[in-house]
């Protein structure tokens, strides 16, 4: 994906997460798989595909001509990018700000501080093995 920053609006987000749970699907199913939460016209479905096969993040293939889309980006990758563009955008780069922030604004269970420990702890053993 030629290393832009796939940054999804949150209808592209939920576009996206259906080609990600689905693997490959139509306009049709992606309108019928957003109904509940959304409600949308198809027309606005393929406006969204199509803006997001232009940046690469979809792509499609014509079978029994109808567009069958899948997506060309990873749901860890878009979630990388997407939290690099924010820590950016909101902290100015600064990683700890974000943690900080994070930390600060909402409450967590034992279960919740005790998994991020451990994912920190993991985190500093890689870098102390390099």
């Amino acid at each position: 994906m030629s290393g832009e920053t796939p940054f999804l609006t949150e209808l592209q987000l939920a576009v996206v997460r259906v080609l990600w749970e689905q693997g490959q699907a139509t306009v049709s199913d992606i309108t019928e798989a957003l109904r509940p939460s959304r409600g949308l016209a198809p027309t606005t479905v393929a406006t969204v595909l199509s803006r997001l096969e232009k940046r690469g993040i979809v792509g499609h293939r014509t079978v029994a001509r109808q567009f069958v889309y899948s997506a060309r980006v990873s749901e860890p990758d878009a979630t990388r990018s997407m939290v690099a563009e924010l820590t950016d955008r909101l902290f100015d780069g600064d990683v700890g700000a974000l943690v900080s922030h994070l930390i600060s604004a909402k409450e967590f269970s034992r279960a919740d501080l005790t998994r991020m420990k451990r994912i920190i702890a993991q985190h500093e053993d890689r870098k102390e093995a390099k």
